[in-house]
């Protein structure tokens, strides 16, 4: 069994800073990309960011120079750093991953979700 457990989210004023985390637990043997998604209400779900395992990053247009994403392999754990916030900002974000677990092929998961609001 192979979870995705995302923390950090919360309520924000405009221009504050979040820092999401996403922890991959159970039987796994490799990790491949990892990302963040988002969903807003009455909106399709969109890529907000994602890492290789090798390090390389893409972003959505609307968040590069403001996030970054990063991960720690032996942890594995990735982490989205969220810098000047703004109100269109506020979604449901949910933790990625293309892993293989001891027993199974390569999947994708997808966490629980996590509210980041950005309001005054």
């Amino acid at each position: 069994q192979v979870q995705l457990v995302e923390s950090g989210g919360g309520l924000v004023q405009p221009g504050g800073s979040l820092r999401l985390s996403c922890a991959a637990s159970g039987m796994i043997f490799s990790i491949y990309a990892m990302g963040w998604y988002r969903q807003a209400p009455g909106k399709q779900r969109e890529l907000v960011a994602a890492i290789t395992s090798g390090g390389s990053t893409n972003y959505a247009d609307s968040v590069k120079g403001r996030f970054t994403i990063s991960r720690d392999n032996a942890k594995n754990t990735v982490y989205l750093q969220m810098n000047s916030l703004k109100p269109e900002d506020t979604a449901v974000y949910y933790c990625n991953a293309d892993l293989s677990g001891l027993y199974s092929g390569a999947l994708n998961y997808w966490g629980q979700g996590t509210q980041v609001t950005v309001s005054s």
